[in-house]
């Protein structure tokens, strides 16, 4: 097969995150991404400069599109308790339990690399924001909801990733439905 002679960055990490969704970070190589996109590697090289950079410039790549994701689901989603609970939904596409595996050793990246920690503590803001915004004015909310309810999600994920029967989307809407009822639940009287 001959190779392409140009092809986007854009086009260059979504086949990079291809590959390092569905065979770890350590398969992230200029060869093998070569292979993936048809371009040489030594184009990468110069691309790219380091096997590092090449994973980075990935990782910011998907936290880009996670950020559009985000902004798109904030738009379109009611400003409602349960518009929340769509909005988190939303996010939990991550198909079975392998490939939601995979995106741990993908987090663990992140976690790794300052320029990324900083991606994702951004994104916990807009995030809680977003959430916040959709309990504004519903008695009984407390203060913050929108980073407990992140929380809660984050949470929901990592349980049905030990069990997971079912569709994560559904799991997480239960949780999710369970939580809003529990915080919102008016507190019973005491003597």
């Amino acid at each position: 097969m001959p190779r392409r002679k140009t092809l986007s960055n854009e086009e260059v990490l979504v086949a990079a995150s291809r590959l390092l969704h569905d065979r770890g970070p350590d398969a992230l190589t200029f060869e093998s991404l070569g292979r993936a996109c048809g371009l040489s590697p030594a184009t990468l090289v110069q691309r790219f400069k380091t096997k590092a950079g090449l994973k980075q410039a990935t990782l910011l790549h998907a936290w880009d599109r996670l950020d559009a994701k985000t902004a798109t689901l904030s738009a379109s989603t009611p400003k409602t308790p349960d518009g929340a609970i769509e909005l988190l939904v939303g996010l939990s596409d991550y198909g079975g339990i392998e490939t939601y595996a995979e995106g741990l050793l993908v987090l663990r990246e992140d976690l790794r690399d300052p320029a990324l920690r900083a991606r994702g503590a951004a994104w916990k803001v807009a995030l809680s924001a977003a959430l916040e915004e959709r309990f504004a004015g519903v008695a009984g909310a407390p203060r913050g909801i929108g980073l407990l309810m992140a929380s809660q999600w984050q949470g929901s994920l990592l349980w049905w990733g030990f069990d997971p029967q079912g569709q994560v989307e559904d799991f997480v809407a239960a949780g999710l439905r369970g939580f809003v009822s529990a915080v919102l639940a008016e507190p019973a009287e005491v003597g």
